[in-house]
């Protein structure tokens, strides 16, 4: 089974993305050479964080020979509805995978797959570099836990009943790999003062709490450092424009990058990223974002996010004002349950401020997934 979700958390989109293909071609080549059939079981998420996107152009984005007339996936969360929730789009669906399986199975395109991989295999590695660089930095920087924590409804999201496990690992008592900490709440809680060990966070409430502060950051941090690399080569934009062309992977990389830049809103991811205090962090996201926003434009050509995607762009335009007023809504909530007045309330006189104001919260966190079709 190959881990989109844990991968893309500990490495970031753009690293997890190029490492999963490249262990993909190596098992492959592995089992072609010692007579196995190798079946790999893709742990897909709904989110494009979590491995999620367009699934045809996913299957013909695999490595040469790692799908063999067959592809194994898990479908999740709000994408079962979306995909399956309609007969005829599902029916549209299924020969969409099913064409691409056998498209991605024929010596031809594998041929060329895995020629487009070998020419840019050392651009691959220079982009995994910094991009993984960019990514660690932000999350390992001194307090970014405790900061994210505070910028989103992370530690609000163990209180909503939308997930098959709870939020942080060491709370599910059915799990043997789970370590206990004596410290952990029995039951997941919306604590007064938000923390959180990233180790232990899983995958989804990572994705999630991102997207509910409307920047996507596991869709897209560090490919713009990546990318900016390359691009600093005298031919650096030539031959990243051609990688786009040439190598599925690559395409669907920069394209479901475009997807996740286009839903989000700077300026409203601004301002939860100011409820944390740490301006810091906050330029670090923006600058980033910045520079994966212009070099993605850059390297695709085209001059706005999705102008390839007509429909899905429109889409994104008409629901979002629906979706910022409950962003609105959420931030001044969570400005509230961050702030001394509610965080440490005097008892017989705030508890019933805070309930309300927890109550508006959760109320706004199911509200802005709903609007945003994406739970992670």
């Amino acid at each position: 089974m190959l881990g989109y979700s844990d991968s893309a958390k500990e490495l970031g989109p753009a690293s997890a993305t190029l490492r999963l293909f490249d262990t993909q071609a190596r098992l492959s080549e592995w089992a072609a050479a010692h007579d196995v059939r190798l079946t790999l079981f893709h742990g897909r998420g709904g989110a494009l964080g979590r491995g999620g996107g367009p699934a045809g152009r996913a299957v013909l984005a695999q490595a040469p020979g790692s799908v063999g007339g067959s592809f194994k996936v898990t479908e999740q969360g709000e994408v079962i509805f979306a995909r399956y929730g309609q007969q005829a789009i599902a029916k549209r669906h299924l020969e969409q995978v099913s064409s691409a399986v056998l498209l991605a199975s024929s010596p031809r395109i594998a041929e060329r797959t895995a020629a487009a991989a070998a020419a840019y295999a050392g651009v691959a590695r220079r982009i995994d570099a910094a991009a993984r660089s960019a990514f660690r930095a932000l999350v390992e920087a001194d307090g970014f836990a405790e900061w994210f924590a505070q910028i989103s409804p992370l530690a609000e999201i163990g209180g909503l009943r939308i997930g098959s496990r709870p939020a942080k690992r060491g709370l599910d008592p059915k799990d043997p790999k789970d370590p206990k900490d004596p410290k952990d709440p029995k039951v997941p809680g919306i604590p007064n003062a938000p923390t959180v060990d990233l180790k232990d966070l899983r995958a989804i409430p990572w994705v999630f709490a991102w997207s509910q502060t409307r920047m996507n950051l596991p869709g897209w941090f560090g490919l713009g450092s990546g990318l900016a690399a390359i691009a600093a080569d005298p031919d650096g934009l030539d031959v990243l424009r051609r990688a786009y062309r040439e190598w599925p992977l690559f395409g669907v990389l920069l394209d479901n990058a475009g997807m996740s830049l286009a839903k989000t809103d700077r300026f409203i991811g601004a301002r939860y990223l100011a409820l944390g205090g740490r301006p810091d962090l906050t330029r670090h996201v923006l600058a980033e974002y910045d520079l994966t926003r212009r070099m993605v434009l850059a390297v695709t050509g085209h001059d706005r996010l999705l102008a390839d995607r007509p429909v899905l762009s429109q889409a994104v335009a008409l629901r979002d004002p629906y979706v910022d007023a409950l962003s609105y809504l959420q931030l001044r909530a969570l400005a509230m349950l961050r702030g001394p007045a509610l965080r440490e309330p005097v008892p017989g006189e705030l508890a019933g401020d805070r309930e309300r104001v927890e109550r508006l919260l959760l109320l706004t966190v199911n509200g802005v997934a709903a609007g945003l079709q994406n739970t992670g």
